[in-house]
């Protein structure tokens, strides 16, 4: 069996977005909506692991007290 071809953030994303449209129209049947918005839940926590990934790898440049340029890991408030 070959593998899933893992999608980017964006593709991910506009799945998502796409899912909630469907959601929010109301128009599924309970049996389908309730698969639509599993599958929501996937897309969500896909995204929010892509995200957390990304963050580990940021860096931010800044300024030193000696006025230099200086690397420094990149922290959510």
């Amino acid at each position: 069996m070959a593998e899933k071809e893992e999608k980017t953030f964006e593709e991910s994303l506009n799945e998502l977005e796409k899912v909630a449209q469907t959601l929010e129209r109301g128009e599924l049947p309970l049996e389908e909506a309730i698969s639509e918005f599993e599958k929501g839940i996937r897309l969500s926590k896909e995204c929010s692991e892509k995200l957390e990934q990304a963050e580990k790898r940021i860096n931010i440049l800044v300024k030193n007290e000696e006025g230099e340029m200086a690397e420094e890991k990149f922290e959510q408030e």
